[in-house]
This record gives C-alpha cells, sequence and structure tokens, in this order.
C-alpha cells in the first residue's frame, strides 16, 4: 500500500498559503508543484485541476477538499497539502468555506492504488481531532508531521 508520507514532502505542506478564491488557489498548488516536481508543468497541472473540479467539487465539508486529478506525464501519485490564510469558497457539498486543501495526482492509468490513497485522505480529514491538528500547525514542517503522525497512528 502506498503511503501518504512516500508522496508527500515538507516542501509541498504549506501554512498560510495564499487563497483569495478557488482558482487562485488552484494556481497556487499548480505553481507549487511544478517548482517541486521536475517533468510536470504548471499549466498541465492547473488545467487537470479545474478540469476535475468543473464535474463537480472537492470540496467534502468541514472546510476540506481534496483536488485530485489524472494527469498525462505523471509517473507516480504526488500530494501536496494547504492551510490557506483564510478560508475560501469551494462550492462544497456543506456550503461551509475551505481552508485545507490536500491534493492529490495520480497518472493517467490509474489504478486502485490510487483510489486508496484518495480513501486515506478523506479519512483521515473526517477526523475533527486531525483537522484541529492541521489548522493549528505553525510551520510547512508541523503541518507535514502532523500526517506523518496520524499515518503512525498516533
Amino acid at each position: 500500500m502506498i503511503r501518504l508520507e512516500s508522496i508527500l514532502t515538507p516542501g509541498r505542506s504549506l501554512v498560510n498559503a495564499p487563497g483569495g478564491s478557488k482558482k487562485r488557489a488552484l494556481e497556487h498548488i499548480a505553481n507549487l508543484i511544478s517548482r517541486e516536481v521536475p517533468g510536470l508543468e504548471m499549466q498541465d497541472v492547473f488545467e487537470s485541476l479545474i478540469a476535475r473540479e468543473k464535474l463537480g467539487s472537492t470540496g467534502f465539508g468541514n472546510g476540506i477538499a481534496i483536488p485530485h486529478c489524472r494527469l498525462k506525464g505523471c509517473e507516480s501519485p504526488v500530494s501536496a497539502l494547504l492551510h490557506l490564510d483564510a478560508p475560501i469558497d469551494f462550492d462544497a457539498i456543506d456550503g461551509a468555506p475551505v481552508d485545507l486543501l490536500f491534493v492529490l495526482l495520480v497518472p493517467e492509468a490509474a489504478t486502485d492504488a490510487h483510489l486508496e490513497l484518495l480513501r486515506q485522505i478523506a479519512s483521515m480529514l473526517d477526523r475533527k481531532d486531525v483537522r484541529e491538528r492541521l489548522r493549528n500547525a505553525s510551520s510547512n514542517e508541523a503541518l507535514y508531521q502532523v500526517v506523518l503522525d496520524v499515518q503512525n497512528g498516533h
């Protein structure tokens, strides 16, 4: 089983990330990922995430969104985690604004393992204590550490 800490890095875990709007947040994510992952282009990441949002919002409720998509040129899953400096409207199912975004990009030929990653992310963010710990993280490293701790049963 693929573990979240193997696809997320401290460099792709951001506190006080600029929000502004759904589009701006997704642009910021695409920029971040293209800087961190050689071979992934900002525009490709951005357009794929936007196209996925058009199928239906990835806002899951409780201030959480899990933007995800299949991506051409993506060889293995890539994740990013952002806590926004201010909540934004994300067309979430409960109508609540979103301030935590856990992004998942998977190869075009996505498998059951990739669906399992999405389930892992969703079940982790379903826990109120985890959401509070993520929101209280004061640095990028601390944000990343919450995910490690949860994965290791703490």
